[in-house]
């Protein structure tokens, strides 16, 4: 018997290209190919005739664990080029990797992952050998521009190299022993015809071994446990998707190159992506010339032969068109001399650049693909682009609604809510939406497929994963949007797990916003259905006694305003004002904790004046004197942060108080011009509590009291405040400096 083994590197365009040329030369029996082993009653499917590049997405969900990969397939891909050339041939076609579920797999969300990655010590010493600045540099100057021939003694070796003698995980390992399975199957039912195996090159050496010695029955393929819900789906792709720079796993990045290389050769993909470039910029409105690309042709031929390139290779075309398109300092490295994802600050040319590499193709179904029932599902409904109005007080707008958050929730490209409540917000009951064609729309919908049959389980299954990584104001937002999807019992768990994490949280900022979502649960009934629920309303007395409990504990001394903690004392103010007596909060027992936290130096300035806010806004007309109690906190060093807390809680008694407004002019005005200096950006933060419109009517009011000027002098000014505050800063120096050499 003969058995063919052709390592790989996945998206190879050399490499399909041997593979197919093997195939076609052998006339092979059996064709095995690195994939999920679940798929080969459904190879007929996967060869329809669909637009590349697709891919095999796979779902998987039981109690504990929830999972998505993709098996992505291009014209260049050696897996696809097996798929193709043994139907040509006649041979039998199997998969004979592990399912993509399987756990095994659980830690790749791409099947065709690098796995010579992972060894990048002997790459990084090859890289040094031949001198280029990573393993794509390396691949395309060891194969893909290279002379065929010797094409399958040089991958030989190269993998057998990056493979070692290193011993593998226990993944890599049950995979092998796995594959090596079906291939002792294969060869022994070939009865002497040729068996061609396709699998990646660090997976070759293993396989060599393994398929000697064992038994020789077709491998089963496993079952989901128990419980367990799978499904499979072919999706479009797209080479965006399929990119390195945008942060694909696998296979060679510029997919739109190398689809050229897969046509044209080398000559004909270095001709095509200089001209991609030039049409991008052109388009943009970037100047260049024809000079430009004489030049950049001959930097790129004058690279090539330095580097010893018998046609130009990727970086060297790169190179050329960067040396002459590109005639300021770069700040950041060339994207091509490392691997991932497009650094943010990247110059223009250069982003043009990689999006011509990257192209703009996107596969497409045979139109007898079968498609999971969740996409029948949102197509029926969902209606064409356009903007949308919903009343939410209605029945029927209420249900678009949930429909539409459930495609927010799962992620559905083109679903965008430009309006309507917030989590924190009161009860609107109006929402706009905008719905959009997409190009990503039914790829996402088949992936979204796998969560459930309709967009209501889909959602609640996507939902109640976030739970599992959710910190404490996390949380609130997954019951925010469990309510807006319409989705009750997964609310009712979430509120199950909000109850526990409140008893142990330590950050008052999240307990504070957990509170403020909960509370709003609690009492807006139109919108959620959840008004004077016992569980929401347990939340929130839990919240508000674990938030006056923490605030009561904290310390520091003068730090600077904390919106999340001024925010915490809003909600706690917001709960004992409407959820007290319903809830059974003992609002004298709060007062008592703000008043001794508000008369606490050692407590952080913004949290005393939240404090003084919280009992000022509670008591009413019966607190006692607070024009004496704002005299009596207030501290110049730290009157910024201080009065921030003041106006976020007690807004409203601030600007009606009589005398108030004047009492504050008056203990500011009397700060000296480096304490005044210290406490301005504190000061603009704590004004900026109020509205515009009520910041008018308080420059109004100055202005009166001043007798001069307009109250538009105090809120516009043509410098930006921080411009004056430096200005006044440095006349202080000045004057000082002045003073000490006896000049004023």
């Amino acid at each position: 018997m003969t058995v063919v083994f052709l390592g790989v590197r996945h998206h190879s365009p050399a490499c399909a290209r041997l593979v197919a040329d093997t195939i076609h030369a052998v006339r092979p029996a059996y064709v095995l190919v690195e994939g999920p082993s679940d798929m080969n009653h459904r190879m007929d499917e996967l060869l329809l005739g669909h637009e590349l590049p697709i891919a095999v997405h796979t779902s998987y969900r039981d109690d504990e664990r929830r999972h998505g990969s993709w098996t992505p397939l291009c014209d260049y891909s050696p897996e696809w080029a097996a798929l193709t050339a043994g139907r040509e041939t006649g041979a039998e076609l199997r998969f004979i990797d592990l399912p993509a579920w399987h756990p095994a797999l659980a830690d790749l969300s791409n099947r065709y992952a690098d796995a010579e990655a992972r060894y990048d010590e002997v790459t990084g010493r090859l890289c040094r050998a031949f001198a280029v600045d990573n393993v794509d540099a390396l691949w395309d100057h060891l194969f893909e521009i290279e002379p065929a021939d010797g094409l399958a003694e040089r991958l030989n070796t190269y993998f057998d190299l990056v493979r070692g003698d290193t011993e593998t995980g226990p993944d890599d390992a049950a995979r092998e022993a796995y594959m090596a399975g079906w291939i002792r199957a294969a060869a022994w039912e070939a009865g002497g015809r040729p068996v061609v195996v396709v699998t990646g090159g660090f997976h070759r050496p293993a396989l060599i071994r393994l398929a000697s010695r064992g038994e020789r029955s077709w491998p089963e393929v496993p079952r989901p446990p128990e419980g367990a819900v799978v499904g499979s789906y072919l999706v479009p792709y797209s080479f965006r998707r399929l990119d390195a720079f945008d942060g694909y796993q696998s296979g060679m990045p510029s997919p739109g190159y190398y689809q050229d290389l897969w046509e044209h050769g080398p000559d004909g993909a270095a001709r095509r992506l200089t001209e991609a470039v030039t049409a991008r910029l052109r388009a943009r409105r970037q100047p260049v010339s024809t000079a430009d690309l004489i030049a950049a042709r001959a930097a790129a031929d004058g690279i090539a032969l330095m580097r010893g390139h018998p046609h130009p290779a990727r970086v060297d075309v790169l190179d050329g068109l960067a040396t002459a398109l590109v005639s300021e300092a770069i700040e950041t490295p060339l994207p091509w001399a490392s691997r991932g994802r497009l650094q943010a600050g990247s110059h223009p040319v250069v982003v043009e650049m990689i999006a011509a590499l990257s192209g703009d193709r996107t596969g497409r179904l045979h139109p007898s693909t079968p498609l999971p029932p969740l996409v029948h599902a949102v197509l029926a409904e969902l209606g064409g682009p356009g903007d949308e109005r919903l009343d939410l007080g209605g029945q029927t707008g209420r249900e678009r609604s949930r429909f539409l958050h459930r495609l927010r929730v799962l992620g559905i490209p083109g679903v965008v809510r430009t309006s309507g409540p917030r989590p924190e917000g009161g009860a609107e009951l109006v929402e706009e939406w905008t719905l959009t064609e997409s190009d990503d729309r039914l790829p996402a919908l088949i992936e979204a497929g796998g969560y459930g049959v309709d967009p209501q389980e889909a959602a609640a299954s996507v939902l109640a994963g976030r739970i599992r990584a959710a910190g404490l104001d996390q949380l609130a937002d997954v019951l925010f949007d469990a309510a807006l999807c319409g989705i009750g019992e997964l609310a009712g768990r979430v509120l199950d797990d909000l109850a526990r994490a409140v008893a142990a949280a330590a950050d008052l900022g999240a307990l504070g916003r957990t509170l403020a979502v909960t509370l709003a649960m609690w009492r807006h009934d139109d919108l959620f259905g959840t008004r004077g629920s016992t569980t929401s309303g347990a939340v929130v007395r839990a919240a508000t006694l674990r938030a006056l409990w923490l605030a009561d504990g904290v310390r520091g001394g003068a730090v600077p305003a904390d919106p999340r903690r001024i925010g915490a004392m809003a909600a706690v103010r917001d709960a004992l004002r409407h959820a007290g007596p319903p809830l059974g909060l003992d609002v004298d027992a709060a007062l008592g904790v703000a008043d001794r936290v508000a008369a606490c130096q050692d407590a952080p300035p913004d949290l005393r004046g939240a404090s003084l806010g919280l009992g000022w806004s509670l008591r009413g007309a019966a607190a006692t004197d607070p024009a004496w109690a704002v005299r009596g906190a207030f501290v110049p060093a730290s009157a910024g942060d201080w009065l921030a807390g003041l106006f976020a809680l007690a807004r409203e008694e601030v600007l009606h108080t009589g005398g108030m407004l004047e009492l504050l002019d008056e203990l500011v005005a009397a700060m000296s011009d480096q304490d005044f200096l210290v406490a301005l950006p504190a000061l603009r933060q704590a004004f900026g509590y109020f509205p515009p419109r009520e910041r008018h009517l308080i420059a109004t009011r100055l202005v009166e009291l001043r007798s001069g000027g307009s109250a538009w002098d105090l809120t516009r000014l043509e410098a930006a405040p921080e411009l004056v505050a430096a200005g006044m800063a440095l006349d202080s120096r000045v004057d000082a400096a002045l003073r000490r050499e006896g000049l004023i």
